[in-house]
């Protein structure tokens, strides 16, 4: 065994470079479970016992010499291949720029971790949905002259299969196949046939939010508002209600915040008045709740939507909505510094 112990010293010593594969190999045939030292090492059982001292220390320095020499050889072979990587003749000459993530990106996580903490959790569902889930079960009547407020994309010319004009739809489905209560986001894109302006798009981005349970009432939803216009905005945000209409909800609201510019006192951005309009809201219409299976007697709740884009138009001032689906690097380059 002494002369075997030898011979696999010499043979690594031996070896002064190696590629890394050829260091993997050299470690396989001499380390692995079924390497040559560890046959050494299942042999020893039978040395006999005066010459066990003498060939266990022999066998001990051949596996830390082993040990030791591999890993100097596959030190040395990573620090070559490292040398080659600086050399290859397949990378781009430019310097390759790291992508930053989307301003629309960046708002829409923020407003989600607002809601979240008051205890919402996200839904979503199809972006190309039916006439019931986004009309008919939100009491938009057939001949309703709501619908017209919604230039609506239909599929194939067919009046039922259409990509919905809200995020709606989403609160539908929920209500239709889940009991009260219900606190639920619903984040997602939505489509209108517009034209394309610096003010309009034919896509945009939504978020709604619903909740139904016993006993909720309007001052929940002001309450409600008033929280996540703070926490976006700042502590120093005020905000106001104003009446509207929406087939969906009554009593129905338009919700403005103090404008953070002039501080209320009136300037170009917010037109002289104080106040920006950020988003609709109002409750859930009884209709609403009977139509998705839901006892508008024993149960109320509010809604609220919003636009991303108007979101994020508010917090960094963006005035033309093209820039956001247009990719243009110079303009996510702006927005590095608030991730």
């Amino acid at each position: 065994m002494i002369d075997q112990i030898k011979q696999i010293r010499a043979e690594l010593e031996a070896v002064t470079t190696a590629t890394p594969e050829e260091v993997e190999a050299l470690r396989i045939k001499y380390l692995s479970k079924k390497g040559a030292i560890s046959a050494l090492m299942n042999d020893f059982r039978n040395v006999p016992a005066e010459q066990k001292r003498e060939l266990g220390q022999a066998l001990n320095e051949l596996k830390n010499f082993a040990t030791e020499h591999i890993n100097a050889l596959r030190e040395a072979a990573e620090a070559c291949c490292g040398c080659d990587d600086a050399l290859d003749l397949t990378r781009s000459a430019a310097p390759v720029n790291i992508g930053t993530r989307h301003p629309l990106s960046l708002v829409r996580e923020q407003i989600i971790d607002i809601f979240r903490r008051l205890g919402f959790t996200i839904a979503e569902g199809p972006e190309v949905e039916d006439d019931w889930h986004v009309f008919e079960s939100l009491n938009f009547a057939p001949d309703h002259p709501a619908r017209d407020m919604q230039d609506t994309f239909f599929i194939n010319r067919q009046p039922d299969v259409l990509l919905r004009t809200h995020t709606s739809s989403v609160q539908t489905r929920v209500m239709t196949s889940q009991k009260p209560p219900i606190r639920i986001i619903c984040p997602g894109r939505v489509y209108r046939n517009e034209a394309i302006s610096a003010r309009a798009h034919c896509f945009f981005h939504q978020v709604e939010a619903l909740y139904i349970d016993k006993n909720v009432t309007f001052a929940d939803l002001r309450q409600t508002l008033l929280y996540f216009a703070r926490e976006m905005f700042g502590p120093q945000t005020d905000i106001r209600l104003r009446p509207s209409y929406f087939p969906f909800t009554e009593p129905s609201a338009e919700m403005d915040i103090s404008c953070d510019l002039c501080g209320g006192k009136g300037c170009s951005f917010c037109k002289g008045t104080g106040w920006v309009e950020i988003l609709g809201c109002g409750m859930v219409d009884p209709a609403v709740l009977e139509a998705c299976g839901i006892d508008s007697k024993e149960y109320s709740g509010f809604a609220l939507g919003m636009g991303i884009e108007r979101i994020t138009n508010l917090k960094y001032r963006v005035k033309d909505l093209r820039l956001f689906s247009e990719n243009d690097i110079r303009f996510l380059d702006e927005f590095t510094a608030a991730h």
